[in-house]
């Protein structure tokens, strides 16, 4: 079948590095660090006391004060980002077919910090079950897909991908896919996440994934740098409208970009660690390229996963070069994790944003943090290093890959008639 073409109309975000586009590219252009001490609760007696939190985050202007108490952090900051990108997109949902729109959402946890506080409500009150009525639907990562379609009526498909780090570059494939077959006409995609918490710290800590680095909290997110030490805990939420081109076209939308490939594999390996050899991640990446129709040399900018842990981005790139040879070194490469911290299921989300700003600027977004080479990691690759780089980008691709060996990869397109 002739596939539809699938583009980008509308995009709002809440991010460690911004809350709008103007401020999420201006610190992706800066090379701008999104991490300080924790804020959210007192972390003194964890071994990690920093994240990249989301900054000035003022919930009332999208959800009101009763409906709030009903939703997890997780939620409240995919309705946000949600009102954001249906105001950005300027869709008029009165005037389009409402069971052809649907919500694709990614979120590798959902409701942490409410499941953390009912259970330990519970477990130091009179063992008397006293649960909070909205526990459940508070809790369940498939709710924020809900509460985003109840809003704005949309009666299409609506559900959440789980699927750990790569969450919501599952979804953006779903979304794509539902389009492109002409089973949808628009659908809000993205993720959100929001596990800076008791719990979630200290579940990190507690696997060694996360960064103890706290005297130089500012810089402990320093994917290929030989000190690195684990990735740092983000959180968000970042939702994108795609849409079928006709559609947008007869409507004036405006268009930031195409989407024009998915790949999806499983390592099959470790419970959390990746490959060894790359080879899921390189299936992944090979699967997107060949679903978008064109070769490994038309790539001009990878965004990878590249998560600061030491196995991770040794693993990425030895795929890297595997996959696209010689290719490899014409590329630009970075990992904007340096600024944002690891956002979970929402990353995927967050850094598809990035190649799109990197494909509307003519910008790579920085590697920032980066002071030590590592023996291990091919010294000639260019994985943009602590400043921006000028470059005309056609075709992005953005990694995820997850705990439990699930790997996705999108593949971005500079929009053209």
């Amino acid at each position: 079948m002739e596939f539809k073409r699938v583009v980008v109309t509308g995009i709002g975000a809440f991010t460690p590095i911004g809350n709008n586009l103007d401020e999420i590219y201006s610190s992706l252009r800066d090379g701008v660090s999104g991490c300080g001490p924790i804020t959210h609760f007192n972390p003194e007696k964890f071994k990690t006391r920093f994240a990249c939190e989301v900054k000035n985050f003022d919930l009332s202007k999208y959800v009101d004060r009763k409906e709030a108490r009903k939703m997890d952090p997780y939620t409240h900051l995919a309705m946000a980002a949600a009102a954001e990108c249906v105001a950005d997109s300027k869709i008029d949902l009165e005037s389009i077919d409402l069971d052809q729109c649907g919500v694709i959402w990614g979120s590798g946890i959902g409701g942490l910090t409410t499941y953390q506080n009912e259970i330990a409500s519970y477990a130091t009150g009179d063992g008397n079950p006293r649960f909070n009525p909205f526990f459940i639907p508070k809790m369940i990562s498939n709710i924020a897909a809900g509460y985003i379609s109840m809003k704005y009526g949309l009666r299409g498909p609506s559900y959440t991908i789980t699927s750990a780090c790569a969450s919501s570059t599952h979804a953006m494939i779903d979304a794509l896919n539902y389009i492109r077959m002409g089973k949808s006409q628009v659908i809000l995609t993205g993720g959100s996440e929001a596990t800076i918490n008791e719990s979630g710290i200290g579940g990190f800590n507690a696997m060694k994934a996360i960064s103890e680095n706290n005297d130089e909290m500012v810089s402990a997110s320093r994917p290929f740098d030989s000190t690195r030490d684990g990735f740092v805990m983000g959180e968000g939420g970042v939702a994108l409208i795609f849409e079928e081109y006709e559609h947008a076209k007869a409507r004036g939308a405006h268009i930031y970009a195409e989407i024009i490939g998915g790949g999806m594999s499983s390592d099959a390996h470790h419970l959390t660690a990746p490959h060894p050899e790359g080879d899921g991640a390189l299936s992944a990446m090979k699967g997107a390229i060949a679903d978008a129709g064109i070769n490994t040399a038309d790539i001009d900018y990878i965004n990878v996963h590249g998560t600061s842990t030491p196995r991770g981005d040794i693993a990425e790139l030895l795929a890297i070069t595997k996959l696209f040879g010689e290719h490899a070194y014409k590329m630009n490469i970075s990992s904007t994790k340096s600024m944002t911290g690891h956002l979970l299921g929402a990353t995927g989300a967050m850094e598809a944003l990035a190649c799109i700003f990197a494909i509307e600027k003519s910008i790579i977004p920085p590697t920032i943090n980066f002071k030590n080479p590592d023996s291990e990691i091919d010294q000639g690759l260019n994985l943009t290093f602590n400043t921006a780089q000028e470059r005309s980008v056609t075709y992005a691709l953005s990694n995820t890959f997850g705990f439990g060996g699930h790997n996705g990869s999108l593949v971005i397109k500079k929009y053209q008639e």
